[in-house]
């Protein structure tokens, strides 16, 4: 969406909260928000993935703020040149926060004929908010400066959208960029909507229908579901996982959709422990939803193909640190460009 000369990448709306100055930046559209389950509701709140984007004619001014979380007391915005990544990082806090932003001089000078390889135009800036693990909901307040929106031709030319958990949102990853989901999506050359939904991600059917209805992306994966297992029998599993994947790819005929199993994680590694035979099993009810579907655009990734290296997971081992998440995001890129 655009708003103010701003495009708000990964953003469907921004709503206006009681007793709230500034307007929350929000993933989905309010009417697919509150189909969701109560935690989805909250989650699509949590701004991962959201970019603000513009190019600059002189100096911009944003203003933000945070509804703060228990263990997060301020929000670390990142700001990318196109590719290029600002050393400069921006802390807002409860209180309105003014960050200002200009293009260095030294990517203003980058050859042309260098630009035209790059992903994103140098000239955008990004302006790239925490997801909902490293700060809280995001207000935007205004902005002041000469800008406008990108022109396509400045952007990717392709979009990869990625539904999931907390793994897809990016829990442990330390910024935003090195989430499994932007790593593949930077190796496709393509622009990311990341619609992972820590904890709930419970194949909702306003989700699935979100997703086949949105014109915006070329290729989707579809990790479902480590939340389901132990809060829903694996029948009722295979009913939802089943519903979204043909739902998804029913819809887009012309496009792959691809659904991930569940990723390795410490169920799988201690065992007597944690489910571990329920896990599996909810795998194989994914591998048999998609063998059984008609849509032959639907194609199945194994989760332990694409974290291959379960000495990459942090401490709660399940989701992947940093490491991990780099050597997921190359794993899956060669598996969705291959569908590409």
């Amino acid at each position: 969406m655009t708003h103010d000369d701003i495009s708000f990448h990964n953003a469907a709306e921004l709503v206006d909260v009681d007793g709230r100055d500034g307007r929350l930046l929000q993933r989905v559209p309010e009417a697919v928000r509150t189909e969701l389950n109560d935690g989805a509701q909250r989650r699509m709140r949590h701004p991962a993935g959201v970019e603000l984007r513009f190019v600059p004619d002189g100096e911009v001014e944003l203003t933000l703020s945070i509804d703060p979380k228990r263990d997060a007391e301020t929000s670390t915005a990142r700001v990318f040149w196109g590719p290029f990544q600002q050393r400069e990082t921006y802390e807002i806090g409860p209180e309105p926060t003014t960050i200002s932003v200009s293009m260095p001089e030294k990517v203003d000078d980058v050859d042309p004929a260098v630009r035209d390889d790059l992903r994103f135009d140098p000239q955008v800036c990004r302006v790239t908010l925490p997801g909902e693990h490293r700060g809280g909901y995001v207000y935007y307040h205004d902005a002041t400066g000469e800008r406008r929106p990108p022109e396509p031709g400045e952007l990717p030319d392709r979009t990869y959208l990625a539904y999931g958990t907390s793994i897809t949102e990016g829990e442990a990853a330390l910024g935003e960029h090195l989430t499994y989901v932007s790593q593949t999506a930077t190796r496709l050359g393509a622009d990311l909507v990341n619609l992972g939904s820590c904890g709930t991600a419970y194949c909702d059917e306003a989700m699935a229908e979100h997703v086949a209805a949105r014109d915006d992306w070329d290729v989707a994966t579809l990790a479902l579901s480590v939340n389901m297992v132990g809060t829903f029998s694996a029948e009722e599993f295979r009913e939802r996982a089943a519903n979204m994947v043909d739902t998804v790819a029913g819809e887009n005929p012309d496009r792959p959709v691809v659904a991930i199993t569940i990723y390795p994680n410490a169920r799988d590694l201690r065992p007597g422990h944690d489910q571990g035979e329920e896990c599996e099993r909810f795998r194989e009810e994914l591998r048999a939803a998609v063998a059984e579907s008609p849509h032959d655009n639907l194609h199945l990734v194994e989760g332990s193909d694409v974290l291959t290296d379960v000495g990459g997971l942090t401490t709660d081992l399940v989701h992947p640190g940093d490491d991990a998440m780099i050597r997921m995001g190359e794993n899956l890129a060669a598996e969705l460009d291959a569908l590409l």
